[in-house]
């Protein structure tokens, strides 16, 4: 008997979200769909009731789909996420991959494909598309050489490359502290040297950088 499942849909844009919802509750796989417009909404419902798959949006207000995405794989790791969006940024899905995020399909997809990427994350706990592809392949070039920084005039050691990987993975100070056993004020001394090196503002510019540069790796899909 096939296993029915449990949907909610995150995003802010009603026509879409419900469009949305309507089509996935056609499905013969799907038992129910629920929907928020925001983040925080979502939370509020997986809260309330687990559900399987989260069909997710990245920009919505209050809480935007990355930081919604964070939150899940910290709080709910069995709910496989699902990122829906009209970018195709390498270095957004790498970011996603390495928080924990299972598929990216654009908003321009067929309905079919986004059935088939629900069945293959409950399946295998990945969908491969183009998108997922592509990302992958630019991270596996990074794989196996040190990291390449621009014009070479970036230096970074093993202590500092290390804790911008953690930062990638949303690790705190204190945790970031505790995972390398130094002080927390050690570890806000070190961000701020990275950042001054790679010339990046904020967590989000560090990010990019990381990705950009092949410091952060991406989860090998599963045998």
């Amino acid at each position: 008997m096939m296993t029915k499942i449990k949907i909610i849909v995150a995003d802010d844009h009603t026509l879409f979200r419900k469009a949305c919802v309507k089509l996935l509750r056609e499905f013969e796989s799907i038992e129910e769909v629920r929907e928020a417009s925001d983040g925080k909404e979502l939370l509020d419902l997986v809260k309330k009731e687990i559900p399987d798959v989260v069909i997710l949006d990245l920009e919505m207000p209050v809480m935007d789909g990355i930081k919604a995405c964070g939150r899940l794989v910290a709080g709910y790791p069995e709910v496989k996420i699902i990122v829906l969006t009209i970018h195709d940024s390498k270095t957004h899905i790498n970011y996603l991959l390495q928080i924990g995020a299972h598929a990216f399909l654009s908003k321009k997809a067929e309905p079919a494909e986004l059935e088939r990427a629900i069945n293959s994350v409950i399946e295998k706990g990945i969908y491969r598309n183009e998108m997922m592809n592509g990302a992958i392949k630019q991270q596996e070039s990074f794989r196996g050489r040190p990291p390449r920084f621009p014009n070479g005039k970036v230096e970074l050691s093993n202590r500092e490359q290390v804790v911008i990987r953690l930062v990638c993975k949303q690790f705190t100070n204190r945790q970031i502290a505790s995972e390398l056993s130094l002080s927390e004020n050690t570890i806000r001394n070190h961000k701020v040297r990275i950042m001054r090196k790679t010339g990046t503002k904020n967590t989000a510019g560090l990010v990019h950088f990381a990705c950009e540069n092949g410091l952060i790796i991406t989860p090998e899909e599963p045998g």
